[in-house]
């Protein structure tokens, strides 16, 4: 896996709504986001092993941290893709994951990036979603890399069972919704 590039002009961002193989799946098809890590945060454990952060024993959300060109993608559009492909008014869950661990939080960089999520949230739930938006908006904070059989997962496994229920219709609802923002080969 490409580790993180030491660029200037590459900003990170820090996302976590349910299970890391459907948000790295997302994420990794927009134009501007250059590298994508699934992984651990939001929890007090360090170094936690995947195991120990599903069975939810770590405070750690299951989430992902990705770079991206501000010049290509900016930070407004990410947080729509977020708000998009999962649904931010259940509290500690996504689908049939269960757990604090798959809570959707937004781990914020910067002011800016704290300004435009909490920003966002208030749009949304004046003119969007009917329930109250959940997610959780918070300072980033360590992130640990997953395991590297958990990266990737989703381009190295698109026929298990998982993948196709799961993830597929989210990568549709993406492809339909934001075709304009998708690179080239995705």
């Amino acid at each position: 896996m490409k580790k993180f590039m030491n660029n200037e002009n590459l900003k990170t961002a820090t996302f976590a709504n349910g299970c890391f193989w459907c948000t790295e799946a997302v994420f990794q098809r927009l134009e501007g986001v250059e590298n994508v890590k699934s992984g651990f945060t939001g929890g007090k454990i360090k170094n936690p092993p995947y195991r120990e952060v599903v069975q939810g024993r770590t405070g750690h959300a299951e989430g992902i941290q990705l770079q991206y060109d501000e010049k290509k993608i900016s930070y407004k559009e990410l947080l729509l893709v977020f708000f998009t492909t999962h649904d931010p008014t259940t509290l500690n869950r996504q689908q049939n994951d269960v757990g604090t661990q798959y809570r959707s939080a937004i781990f914020y960089h910067s002011e800016d990036q704290k300004n435009e999520a909490l920003g966002m949230i208030e749009k949304l739930n004046d003119e969007i979603f009917e329930n109250r938006i959940v997610t959780e908006v918070t300072e980033a904070s360590a992130f640990y890399e997953a395991e590297f059989e958990h990266q990737n997962f989703y381009n190295n496994h698109t026929e298990q069972p998982y993948c196709q229920i799961i993830i597929d219709p989210k990568l549709k609802k993406l492809k339909e919704l934001f075709a304009d923002k998708l690179k080239t080969s995705a």
